[in-house]
């Protein structure tokens, strides 16, 4: 059964599975959506002609809905042919801008201001010329997707494959007489779904999937508490676990070296202990339990966190707020940036004085929601913190080493964590819950061209702030570097780093676009060639 888009939507009103019967077939299915090359497409809501429905996992789950047997995805032929025209566009236009610069600077008869300008300029020209050469011969149209990219968490769900646009026209054309890209022209024509069996054809095919689980284990520590608060507890943590030799969420992706992981999460870790140590030495119990957890599977998915909410050894009505410490080793300018100070009218007064004692610069998030421990306690309505020093380029890298930790500073991080736990230990009253809405997050992927940019998170800065550039990436050849603000992409004004994000999905690798940045007082424009995507 050829799927067209596998696509259900009242707004528009379009529908691939309206009058097919999909159970026990393998369906074919197109990538992306309908009219994407239009202006104003019907599903392109502002994402360069891209929609919500365009997502992998969405397709799959409307075809597993309707009994679908195996799925066949294939490229849409826009994408391929729209990257391939625009990536011509752009060497040729280097390539033009070349000739004419050395025209002017052989030429005899112009004056020698305007013959300097243009050697100057030359190197430059020949820079890009060759990096959107590069980009063209690394060009395919058709590439078959990485196993894995539509993600990697479990769910129910049935064989998937990705075919190519040659496989999928052999059989259209013999069962039909058509091809996908004849019938994605009708459908952006007249936004009617062209869903058809495709008879006299079996798919016969197989996939293996091998899911090993493995035992792993939080290590838990604990101090019971004395007196009428005795019962409530207050949970201390961070994740002990990385990445080992790379592989899934991996910044090196080619890298099979050991991923030591001293900042994420060896540093929370060490904090941990010294926490554990501090109030381990003291002679008296104090007045709340301290629950002190190393969590293990965060960078999996939260798991250990998530599996002690589940199945936790002290009643999660009774634990009364959550500590969380997740790369605290790269504290820089006495940066400290706090997430959670939004999820209890307690923290912010607490978080100045606490700050004030150990000479850190907070940075307050409100959001209790986060890619750390944190998040499977807010979302048991409990108040909590997260302490975090900031992204680098070593991130999820081989090169997180020891020697790059300040550890003065994970010492003074640890104090100021001290004075927040003895505080929610001596009030009479636990903190008050506050839900907030928005979710922090510190990565973002995709489709998008290659740009190279590392966040920074530690700044109330308007804009998009630069933690670092990748080395090598369009971003660090054009010169950007670390403590940019970009404050506009192109045309586009620049806020935050979702605005980045939105605003980059318009472009095309190859393409050369103007990035506006503020450093410092200076105010500066400049070109960026995006390069392929990366996942």
């Amino acid at each position: 059964m050829f799927a067209g888009y596998a696509i259900e939507s009242k707004e528009p009103d379009y529908d691939d599975f309206a009058g097919v019967d999909v159970k026990g077939r393998a369906v074919i299915i197109l990538r992306r959506n309908p009219q994407q090359g239009a202006e104003q497409g019907s599903f392109s809501e502002g994402h360069h002609g891209i929609s919500r429905h365009a997502a992998l996992r969405t397709k799959v789950s409307n075809a597993f809905r309707h009994g679908a047997a195996a799925i066949l995805f294939v490229n849409d032929p826009f994408t391929g042919r729209s990257e391939a025209e625009s990536i011509a566009q752009q060497v040729a236009d280097a390539r033009k801008q070349v000739d004419e610069l050395q025209a002017i600077a052989a030429d005899e008869t112009a004056s020698a201001e305007d013959r300097q300008l243009a050697t100057m300029n030359l190197a430059a020209a020949q820079q890009r010329l060759k990096q959107t050469e590069q980009v063209a011969a690394e060009h395919d149209p058709d590439p078959l997707m990485e196993f894995g990219y539509g993600g990697t968490k479990g769910g129910k769900s049935v064989p998937i494959l990705h075919i190519t646009q040659a496989a999928c026209n052999r059989l259209l054309e013999v069962g039909l007489g058509t091809s996908i890209g004849a019938i994605e022209a009708r459908i952006d024509e007249t936004l009617k779904p062209q869903s058809v069996a495709l008879t006299g054809w079996t798919a016969r095919g197989q996939t293996s999937l091998s899911v090993k689980e493995v035992p792993v284990a939080n290590v838990v520590g604990v101090i019971e508490g004395q007196g009428p608060h005795a019962h409530e507890t207050i949970v201390i943590g961070a994740h002990y676990d990385h990445l080992g030799f790379g592989g899934e969420g991996s910044l090196s992706p080619n890298s099979h070296d050991v991923h030591n992981g001293a900042d994420d999460n060896a540093s929370g870790t060490a904090a941990l202990l010294a926490m554990a140590w501090h109030y381990g030495q003291r002679p008296e119990p104090p007045p709340r339990r301290l629950v002190f957890i190393a969590f293990t599977g965060e960078e999996r998915g939260l798991l250990g966190s998530a599996e002690y909410v589940r199945d936790p050894l002290f009643p999660i009505e009774s634990t009364i707020a959550m500590f969380n410490m997740d790369m605290v080793g790269r504290l820089v300018d006495d940066e400290l940036t706090v997430f959670g100070a939004g999820t209890s009218p307690r923290w912010d007064t607490l978080l100045d004085s606490a700050a004030e004692q150990q000479r850190l610069k907070i940075i307050k998030k409100p959001e209790g929601f986060g890619p750390s421990d944190h998040s499977s306690f807010y979302a048991q309505k409990i108040p909590v913190l997260h302490l975090f020093t900031g992204t680098h380029d070593d991130y999820h890298r081989p090169t997180d080493d020891w020697d790059k930790l300040n550890v003065e500073g994970m010492a003074r991080i640890v104090a100021f964590l001290q004075t927040i736990v003895d505080d929610t230990l001596a009030q009479p009253e636990r903190p008050g819950y506050i839900a907030i809405e928005q979710k922090a997050s510190l990565t973002r992927s995709g489709s998008r061209p290659y740009f190279g940019s590392i966040p920074d998170f530690s700044t109330n800065e308007a804009g998009y702030a630069l933690q670092g550039v990748s080395p090598g990436s369009p971003a660090d050849q054009a010169g950007l570097k670390s403590g940019d603000i970009i404050i506009a992409l192109g045309e586009d004004q620049i806020g935050s780093l979702d605005d980045f994000d939105l605003a980059l999905r318009k472009f095309k690798p190859g393409e050369q676009v103007e990035v506006t940045i503020r450093r410092g007082a200076e105010q500066l424009k400049l070109p960026v060639v995006l390069g392929t995507p990366r996942s």
